[in-house]
């Protein structure tokens, strides 16, 4: 627990979602426990779930730093071939809770951990496809150069040795270092070089009504 943590529970946020989506009023709330410590997650009936920030901070910087979240989120979900969420509504502070908050589409699934997906051959042909869609992914029919990709990739030995020596007991470290030794000499830039970036979808449900997100 932080020193400013906020305080949520199902009463405040059925009282929130009655407040600010009334037409999902009728829907049920449920805490969803995790060992996240930044946001508490609640699911809203078995299609959504609401998560709300637990570190007091300024409100509108942290609504600024949601939609440019929700943007992120649109924008994979447009270019990921596995289901993503995506956000459908940013909640506002009320008197029971002192910040914005998101409401976004909830995606059934399994939690990825080193044994429980292992052996899992549908996991790693997602994730496959999924890095592949993402690499031949156009953003606005730009190309960049130079430091797009995270700055010259020699410069990251150092982190990658050390994420080998950590990883000795669990992957192939050997052939991983290979791998390492061909992407390093790849070019800075050019049309396979990816960049990261935010775009804010048109609108968003506020207060339960559709409106500009910037």
């Amino acid at each position: 627990m932080h020193h400013d943590q906020i305080a949520i529970d199902v009463p405040t946020v059925q009282s929130l979602i009655r407040q600010q989506f009334p037409h999902l009023m009728r829907e049920p709330v449920s805490y969803l426990p995790s060992t996240g410590t930044v946001n508490a997650i609640f699911r809203v009936g078995d299609l959504l779930a609401a998560r709300f920030p637990l570190r007091r901070t300024d409100p509108d910087e942290l609504a600024e730093s949601l939609r440019a979240e929700a943007g992120a989120m649109s924008e994979l979900a447009g270019h990921s071939p596995v289901p993503t969420p995506t956000c459908v509504g940013l909640g506002r502070r009320g008197d029971s809770y002192p910040l914005p908050w998101t409401l976004q589409t909830w995606i059934p699934g399994s939690v990825a951990t080193p044994s429980g997906l292992a052996g899992s051959i549908r996991f790693a042909d997602d994730l496959v496809r999924l890095i592949l869609a993402l690499r031949k992914t156009d953003r606005h029919g730009r190309t960049f150069s130079g430091g797009g990709r995270g700055g010259d990739l020699p410069d990251h030995d150092g982190w990658m040795e050390h994420c080998f020596e950590k990883s000795e007991s669990l992957l192939d470290v050997a052939r991983l270092r290979l791998m390492w030794g061909s992407f390093r000499e790849l070019p800075a830039g050019g049309e396979d070089v990816m960049s990261h970036g935010d775009l804010i979808p048109a609108n968003l449900l506020v207060d339960g009504e559709r409106r500009p997100a910037a």
